[in-house]
C-alpha cells in the first residue's frame, strides 16, 4: 500500500504527543509522515523551561531527540519554518524556497507571546533591545540568561504562570526581582482573590516584589533596557525586562493560507478546518469557540485526531475538555479546575484557610456535585478531586471528607495518577512488575511524570511501596 503524505506544521508538544499516538494506531505504515519544525531541535517540555533558564541545556527537557525522528522513520524538517501552504495545490513552502506536497496536513503551530502595548521594548529595525526579552522558548530562556547579572534589578510583567516562573528563575540567579501584575491578584485565571493572596505571601518570602494593578507604559534606555515606566509616573529600573503577560494562538499561517480562524483555527469534533484534508490541533486550535492552553485537552485531542487520520475508531469526536491545573508554582503547591467562583445563586462554597501553614482550600459545588475548585500550598487531594470532577460523582453529606481522605494523596489512589498522559495506578503497577526501578524507567515506560510534573511525588511514593529507589533519580 502506497503511503500518503502527512505533513504536521510545528514540533512542540502537541506534534509529540501526535506521533505518539500515530504509532500506538500503526499510523506511520499509512503515512510518510514530515515534522516541519521552526527550532533546531526534536520537541521538549516547554513546562521545564526554567531549567533553560538556570544554566541548563535544551537536551535536559528533551522528550523527542532528533535521532527519535529517524528511528521511527519520521522525516524531522528542523529549522525549517513554514511560510506559505496551498489547499487547492496540496502543497508548502518553507522558508529556504523548498516546495512539499502532502495528503494531509496538521497545523500544530501552538501560541506565541501575547505582548502589552507598550514603547521603547524594540529598536527601530524591530529588534529587541538589549536587556529584552520573552519567556516561551529555549532562545528566549538563553537569552534572558545571557543578560541576567547576580545582584542586578530585573522587571518580569506578567502575573499569570509563565510570569510566577520567570520570576522566580531570575530570582535564583540572584537577580534584585520585580514582578508586575496588570489585574488585582496573581494567576487570576487560576486561582481566587483568597488563594491569590496566599500564593502572594509565598512568592514575597522568596525575595520578589510584586506590584498589581501595574500598567506597564514603557521600557525606559535609548539601546538597552535602564527602567520601566508604570501609569502614574513610577519608574522601576530594570537591566532585564521579560515579557511573559500571556500568549495567543498562532494563526499567521493559517489565515495567509485561507483556513478560517477566529481566536484560533476553527475546527470540528474531527478537529478538521472547514477545508478538507487540512486539520488543526493544541493552542492554535478553537473548538466550540474555545482555545485549551493546557496540556491534558491537547493531549486529549491528539487522541482524537490520530483516531481520525488512521481509521482507528472513525467515529472518534472531540467534545471539549474539562479544564484542571496541577502544577508547583515559584515551588508552591497549586491546582484549580472548573469554576473558581459561584456562578449561580444556589453555588455551594466550601472554604477552608490555614493562615500558618499557608494552604488554602475551596469547593464549587452545584447540585451535589462538583463544579470547580482551588488549592494553594497543598494540593494532595487533587487527584481525588479531579476524578469526581470529571465522572461527575456525588459527593460526600460532609464536604471535608473530601479534603481529610487526601491525606493519603501522596500515595497512589487507585485511578488515574498522571494527569497529563492519564497514566493509571495499575498501568504503573504493571510497569514497576516488568522492571522498571527508578522513577527515569517508569517515565521512559509509561510517560508518566513528563508532563508538568506534578505526579512524580506520586510515583516516587509508589516505588518505595514496592521497595524501589525512586530517590536515584533528580526530579
Amino acid at each position: 500500500m502506497t503511503r500518503k503524505k502527512l505533513a504536521i506544521i510545528g514540533n512542540g508538544m502537541a506534534t509529540g504527543r501526535l506521533l505518539d499516538e500515530l504509532i500506538r494506531r500503526d499510523g506511520l505504515s499509512r503515512f510518510e509522515v514530515t515534522v516541519f519544525g521552526e527550532e533546531p531541535h526534536g520537541c521538549y517540555n516547554r513546562i521545564l523551561l526554567n531549567r533553560v533558564l538556570l544554566g541548563g541545556v535544551v537536551d535536559d527537557i528533551t522528550l523527542k531527540p532528533a535521532a527519535w525522528y529517524a528511528e521511527h522513520g519520521v522525516r524531522l524538517k528542523s529549522g525549517a519554518a513554514v511560510t506559505r501552504l496551498s489547499h487547492a495545490a496540496h502543497r508548502l513552502w518553507t522558508a529556504d524556497g523548498q516546495e512539499h506536497y502532502f495528503d494531509r496536513a496538521v497545523f500544530a503551530t501552538g501560541s506565541v507571546p501575547r505582548l502589552p502595548p507598550i514603547e521603547g521594548a524594540k529598536m527601530p529595525d524591530g529588534r529587541w533591545k538589549d536587556g529584552v526579552a520573552v519567556y516561551r522558548t529555549a532562545a528566549d530562556c538563553e537569552r534572558m540568561r545571557s543578560f541576567a547579572r547576580s545582584g542586578r534589578p530585573a522587571v518580569v510583567v506578567g502575573g499569570g504562570l509563565l510570569g510566577l516562573e520567570a520570576a522566580k528563575g531570575l530570582a535564583d540567579l540572584g537577580m534584585s526581582v520585580t514582578l508586575l501584575h496588570l489585574f488585582d491578584t496573581l494567576m487570576n485565571r487560576q486561582v481566587d482573590g483568597p488563594g491569590a493572596i496566599m500564593l502572594r505571601r509565598a512568592i514575597e518570602k522568596l525575595g520578589i516584589t510584586v506590584i498589581t494593578s501595574a500598567n506597564t507604559k514603557a521600557v525606559l534606555g535609548a539601546k538597552r533596557a535602564e527602567a520601566v515606566l508604570l501609569g502614574g509616573g513610577a519608574r522601576v529600573p530594570a537591566d532585564l525586562v521579560v515579557f511573559a503577560s500571556g500568549v495567543k494562538p498562532r494563526v499567521d499561517l493559517a489565515k495567509d493560507s485561507d483556513v478560517p480562524t477566529n481566536s484560533g483555527i476553527l475546527v470540528d469534533d474531527r478537529l478538521q478546518t472547514v477545508l478538507p484534508d487540512l486539520y488543526a490541533v493544541g493552542e492554535c486550535a478553537e473548538h466550540n469557540e474555545r482555545v485549551y492552553g493546557t496540556v491534558q485537552p491537547v493531549y486529549e485531542q491528539c487522541a482524537v485526531l490520530a483516531d481520525v487520520l488512521t481509521g482507528a475508531n472513525p467515529d472518534a469526536r472531540y467534545h471539549g475538555s474539562k479544564v484542571y491545573t496541577r502544577l508547583k508554582v515559584v515551588g508552591i503547591e497549586v491546582a484549580s479546575m472548573g469554576d473558581i467562583d459561584p456562578q449561580l445563586i444556589d453555588d455551594e462554597v466550601v472554604q477552608v484557610i490555614e493562615e500558618k501553614r499557608g494552604v488554602y482550600r475551596k469547593l464549587i459545588i452545584r447540585n451535589d456535585r462538583l463544579a470547580g475548585a482551588v488549592l494553594v500550598g497543598d494540593s494532595s487531594a487533587a487527584a481525588n478531586l479531579v476524578r469526581r470532577f470529571e465522572r461527575g460523582d456525588p459527593l460526600p453529606v460532609n464536604r471535608l471528607d473530601l479534603f481529610a481522605s487526601a491525606d493519603r494523596a501522596s500515595e497512589p489512589t487507585g485511578g488515574v495518577v498522571c494527569n497529563c498522559h492519564q497514566v493509571t495506578e495499575p498501568t504503573l503497577l504493571a510497569a514497576v512488575r516488568g522492571g522498571c526501578r527508578t522513577l527515569q524507567d517508569l517515565s521512559a515506560r509509561t510517560g508518566a511524570g513528563t508532563g508538568c510534573g506534578s505526579c512524580r511525588g506520586q510515583l516516587a511514593a509508589l516505588l518505595l511501596k514496592a521497595g524501589k529507589h525512586p530517590a536515584t533519580v533528580a526530579n
